[in-house]
């Protein structure tokens, strides 16, 4: 037996309208929709939040690590000065000084006399051709 219609009820019902104990479709929709657009949404935002780490991975090691620190300071702290400047370190490649001022140390180590570490001291009995390790 069917209830029986209310007296001010219209025919024609949109059909989000549920009859009662049936499951409400447009809810169960909008629950999915829902869950997966903040899924979606947060997939994109840490996948653009790591775009700085991603693009420095293949530079320096250092210059990594500190565009790492602060991807991860601007992620924690809401700060996102963080990551722009992040983003922009990883764009610069950072210059090499060290290779240069150890040049400059050798060169100086040599022209006063020291015996540089890379060469064997020829006081000491080892063998030529041999570092200190025995390896040639």
């Amino acid at each position: 037996m069917s209830p029986a219609m209310h007296p001010l009820a219209t025919e024609h019902l949109p059909f989000f309208i549920t009859a009662p104990g049936d499951t409400d479709v447009l809810m169960v929709v909008g629950v999915v929709t829902l869950v997966g657009s903040v899924l979606l949404a947060g997939v994109l935002f840490l996948t653009i939040h790591s775009l700085p780490e991603r693009m420095a991975h293949e530079g320096q090691k250092l210059q990594f690590e500190i565009v790492a620190v602060l991807c991860l300071l601007a992620l924690f702290t809401h700060i996102q000065l963080f990551w722009v400047v992040a983003l922009l370190l990883a764009f610069i490649d950072l210059p090499d000084f060290m290779t240069p001022l150890n040049r400059i140390a050798r060169s100086s180590e040599k022209l006063a006399g020291l015996p540089s570490p890379a060469e064997p001291d020829p006081s000491t009995d080892a063998p030529a051709g041999k570092t200190e390790h025995g390896h040639a």
